[in-house]
C-alpha cells in the first residue's frame, strides 16, 4: 500500500481536506522506481481494475483491496505519465461497470471566475457555481461547485451514492473558498445535495444555493437541471421592450397573481395549474380585462404550500408546484407573445431558518451576519443577508440577473425593501448596530440595491424594477448618479393605506377624513409611484377589498368599490391589483383553494369586472391618463374641500392641455346636485359613471354628458351642473365644439 495510514483513515471516515491529491491517478516514485498510482473509493465494489483507455488494445491492472468499504490502489510501474483511464469495478453480485473516474480532471473553474466572485464581480456565477452538465473531453457529466470557505469537507451526496459523504468528497479551490468536483455519467433529473463537515467536526446536509430545480418537501433535494435549452418565441416581445427602455411614463396595469390558487382542477381533487395550463387561461383573461403585465407568485422554491412563497430555499429555481423550469420558460413565452409582460416577486431582503438551506451553511454565518442585531429579522423570524459580503452580493445580483436572463421576465418586484434600508427597522433601543456614521441607514444594502438596479438595466434594457418600500426614504426612483436607489417605480403604500383607511368608514363620518384623500398629493410626483391594491391587503384578517368598504350590505360596498376603482384608475400612478379584487372576491385570500369565479354571475360582482376592464381600456388609450401619471401639470385640484358634501374634484390633462377629464369623486350616501367648475366651455362627456346599470349600479347619471354654462364656479369662468349618485365616481371628456 502505497497510501499513508492517516490518509486512509481520513478518506474513510470523510475528513480528507484534499481528496483530489490521494484519490485519482498520480506519478508515484516507490522501491521499486517511478510509476503511477491509482487509488479510488467506491460504493458497492467488491473488486476494481484500472483500464488504460490510452492503450490499443486498452491495458488492464487489477486494483487491491485495501479496505472493505471500497477503497482501492494500483501501482503501475510500467507507466511514467499519467494518462486517460477508466474504472471497472465489479460488485459482490457480480455486476460490472467501467467508467471515468471523477478525480481525473482538472478543476472546470478558473481563477478568473475565482477572483470575480470574491470580489462580487462575477454577475454570471450562476453559470459557475451549483450543477451543470459538461461535455469535458468528450466526457457527459455534471460539474458541482459550491462555496462554503469554513468547511473543512464537503461532498456531493444523491441516489447514486446512496447518499454517503464518503464516496465523492470534492476538491477545494483555495482561498476562494469554493469547493469542486466533476462526476462523469450523470445528468438531468440526478437529486443531490452537499454534505459540509465544519472546521468543529459537525455534518450539515445542504441544499444546492445556485440549484435550478428541487424536489419537494420533506426531502428538499435539488435535482441536475439545465435551462438553456428553451426555444423562446418572444423575440418581437423582447426588442419592442428594449425600444421602450427608459419610458417610464406609459400605461401600466399590473395583475397580481397568486399561481397557486387563481385557478384550480376542481375535477381533479382541487390540483393547482400547472404553468403551462394556466399560462393561456392567464393569457386571455389579462388580455380581455386590458391589464399589461402579470406579476407572479410565489415562483422562487419555498418549503411551506400555504405561504406567499416569501421565505425562499431555492433563490434560482421555479417552484416544483407548477411544473419543471421548462415549464415556467413556456409560460412566461406565452404570456409574452399574447402582448403581456410579466414580473416577479423577488426576495433578497430575508432567508428562512430551514436547517437545508442557507442558514449556517458551512458551519458558520456565511450569508447571514453573525450578530443577531444585524443579522435577525425580528418581525418574520428569519435571516438578514450579509449585503457587505462580496460574495453574498454576488449571489444576490447574479440571482436577479439569473431570472431576467433564463427567463426573459420583464421585471422584478422587490420585496420589503424598507427592511432592507434601515437598521433599526423594527428593532429597539440597543438592538441595532449604527453604520460607520453612527446613522440607522443600512449603507451596504443601499449600495447593493444600487448596483442590482444598475446591472439590471445595463445588461436588460426595458426590463422594470419595481420597490415595495413603506417609508418617505428619498429618491428611491431616481438614479444611483443623482443619489437614488435606481428602481423604475415605487409601490405608493401612504396613499393605499390612506384611501383604504377612508373607504373604511361609513359615508356619514367620511367628512371628518377628507385629509386621508388629499394629504398624497403633496408628495405624488416625489416618486414613480405605483397605486397598489396587493395580496397584502387581503390577508391575515384584513377582509377582502369588497369587505373592507365602509357600508352594511353588498351592493353598497360594491359601490364603494366601484367608485374607488374609479378613482384610482384616473389619479396619476401605474396601477397594480391583486387577483379577484377586480371582481370583488368576498372572501380573504386562501392559499388552498381556487377564487370564487362563481360570484361572477351576480352583477355586484360582474359588475366591478366590468368597470375594471373598461377602466383599463380607458387608460390605456388616453395619453393623458396613462402617459402623464409623472407629469406634475398633468393634474389640478377643482374641489377638494367639500368635506360635508364628501366630494373630490380634479382635472386630469396631457401636457399641451388639447386633452382634458374632469373626475368628480362623491362618496356620501344621498343623491346630491352639485355644480363643478370646469376650464373650458363646450361639451363634457360622461365617459365613466360608476353608477351605471352596466356595472351594477341604479343607472342614475348625466344623460352621458353636460354643456358648460358661464356661471363662475371653482376659480373658472364656466361651470357643468351635475347629479351625483351616491358612493359614484364620474369621469367626464371635454369634447371641443360640443
Amino acid at each position: 500500500m502505497t497510501l499513508s495510514k492517516n490518509d486512509a483513515k481520513d478518506i474513510l471516515q470523510a475528513r480528507h481536506g484534499s481528496p483530489h491529491s490521494v484519490l485519482g491517478m498520480h506519478p508515484f516514485t516507490s522501491r521499486r522506481g517511478p510509476g503511477l498510482v491509482v487509488r479510488a473509493l467506491l460504493r458497492d465494489a467488491a473488486a476494481c481494475d484500472v483500464v488504460l483507455i490510452s492503450d490499443s488494445p486498452p491495458s488492464v491492472f487489477p486494483m487491491d483491496s485495501l479496505a472493505p468499504e471500497g477503497l482501492f490502489e494500483a501501482f503501475i510501474a510500467t507507466r511514467a505519465d499519467v494518462c486517460a483511464y477508466e474504472l471497472r469495478a465489479t460488485s459482490a453480485d457480480g455486476r460490472v461497470r467501467q467508467f471515468r473516474d471523477p478525480y481525473c480532471f482538472l478543476p472546470t473553474l478558473g481563477a478568473q471566475d475565482l477572483y470575480l466572485f470574491n470580489e462580487g464581480n462575477e454577475h454570471r456565477i450562476y453559470e459557475k457555481l451549483g450543477a451543470h452538465i459538461r461535455d469535458l473531453g468528450g466526457v457527459l457529466g455534471v460539474a458541482f461547485a459550491v462555496w462554503a470557505p469554513a468547511a473543512t469537507r464537503v461532498s456531493v451526496v444523491g441516489d447514486f451514492n446512496g447518499w454517503d459523504g464518503r464516496y465523492h468528497p470534492m476538491r477545494s479551490l483555495g482561498p476562494s473558498g469554493v469547493w469542486e468536483i466533476f462526476i462523469p455519467g450523470l445528468g438531468d433529473g440526478e437529486l443531490y445535495k452537499f454534505e459540509i463537515r465544519d472546521s468543529r467536526g459537525g455534518l450539515h446536509v445542504k441544499t444546492d444555493p445556485y440549484g435550478t430545480r428541487f424536489e419537494g418537501p420533506p426531502g428538499n433535494a435539488a435535482r441536475v437541471c439545465e435551462t438553456g435549452g428553451f426555444e423562446w418565441g418572444d423575440a418581437a416581445w423582447i426588442e419592442r421592450r428594449r425600444s421602450q427602455a427608459g419610458l417610464h411614463d406609459r400605461p401600466i396595469s399590473i395583475y397580481e397573481v397568486h399561481l397557486g390558487s387563481w385557478r384550480r382542477k376542481a375535477d381533479e381533487g382541487n390540483r393547482p395549474l400547472t404553468y403551462r395550463e394556466i399560462a393561456p387561461q392567464l393569457a386571455d383573461y389579462a388580455v380581455e380585462m386590458g391589464f399589461t403585465h402579470v406579476e407572479v407568485m410565489p415562483i422562487a422554491e419555498h418549503p411551506f404550500d400555504g405561504s406567499w412563497g416569501y421565505q425562499v430555499t431555492g433563490f434560482f429555481a421555479p417552484t416544483h408546484r407548477f411544473g419543471a423550469p421548462a415549464d415556467f420558460a413556456w409560460f412566461v413565452d406565452h404570456l409574452h407573445q399574447r402582448g403581456i409582460g410579466v414580473i416577479l416577486d423577488w426576495v433578497p431582503a430575508h432567508f428562512p431558518k430551514d436547517a437545508f438551506a442557507l442558514a449556517e451553511f458551512d458551519g458558520t454565518h456565511l450569508y447571514e451576519h453573525a450578530d443577531p442585531r444585524q443579522g435577525a429579522h425580528m418581525d418574520w423570524g428569519t435571516l438578514i443577508f450579509n449585503y457587505g459580503r462580496n460574495e453574498v452580493r454576488c449571489f444576490l445580483i447574479a440571482n436577479a440577473l439569473a431570472w431576467l436572463d433564463r427567463y426573459h421576465l420583464d421585471g422584478l418586484r422587490v420585496d420589503a425593501v424598507a427592511s432592507m434600508l434601515y437598521l433599526d427597522y423594527s428593532r429597539g433601543h440597543g438592538e441595532w448596530v449604527p453604520n460607520r456614521f453612527g446613522g440607522r441607514e443600512n449603507l451596504e444594502a443601499i449600495d447593493f440595491l444600487r448596483r442590482v438596479n444598475d446591472l439590471v438595466h445595463h445588461y436588460y434594457p426595458g426590463a422594470l424594477m419595481f420597490a415595495e418600500e413603506s417609508t418617505s426614504f428619498p429618491g428611491v426612483t431616481r438614479p444611483p448618479s443623482a443619489g437614488g436607489l435606481g428602481f423604475d417605480y415605487k409601490w405608493n403604500m401612504g396613499w393605499m393605506h390612506d384611501t383604504l383607511k377612508y373607504f373604511s368608514l361609513e359615508p356619514i363620518n367620511r367628512r371628518w377624513h377628507q385629509n386621508d384623500l388629499t394629504f398624497g398629493m403633496l408628495y405624488q410626483y416625489a416618486e414613480n409611484f405605483v397605486s397598489v391594491f396587493s395580496h397584502d391587503e387581503v390577508v391575515h384578517g384584513k377582509a377582502s377589498m369588497l369587505y373592507k368598504m365602509g357600508a352594511w350590505h353588498i351592493p353598497e360596498k360594491a359601490a364603494n368599490l366601484r367608485a374607488l376603482y374609479t378613482h384610482m384608475w384616473v389619479y396619476p400612478g401605474k396601477k397594480l391589483l391583486f387577483m379577484g379584487s377586480e371582481w370583488a372576491q368576498s372572501g380573504e385570500w386562501n392559499h388552498a383553494a381556487s377564487l370564487d369565479w362563481h360570484l361572477c354571475q351576480y352583477m355586484d360582482h360582474e359588475g366591478v369586472r366590468r368597470l375594471v376592464r373598461d377602466l383599463n381600456r380607458l387608460y390605456a388609450s388616453e395619453p393623458a391618463l396613462g402617459a402623464n401619471d409623472f407629469n406634475p401639470h398633468g393634474f389640478r385640484w377643482i374641489n377638494c374641500l367639500d368635506a360635508d358634501a364628501n366630494v373630490i374634484a380634479y382635472l386630469r390633462t396631457d401636457a399641451s392641455e388639447e386633452t382634458l377629464f374632469v373626475v368628480v369623486g362623491h362618496f356620501g350616501g344621498a343623491t346630491r346636485p352639485y355644480r363643478i367648475g370646469v376650464p373650458r366651455r363646450g361639451r363634457w362627456h360622461e365617459l365613466i359613471n360608476s353608477n351605471s346599470e352596466y356595472y351594477g349600479g341604479s343607472g342614475l347619471g348625466n344623460l352621458g354628458g353636460q354643456t358648460a354654462t358661464a356661471e363662475p364656479r371653482d376659480g373658472y369662468t364656466q361651470s357643468i351642473e351635475l347629479t351625483l349618485p351616491p358612493l359614484t365616481t364620474l369621469v367626464f371628456k371635454w369634447t371641443a365644439g360640443g
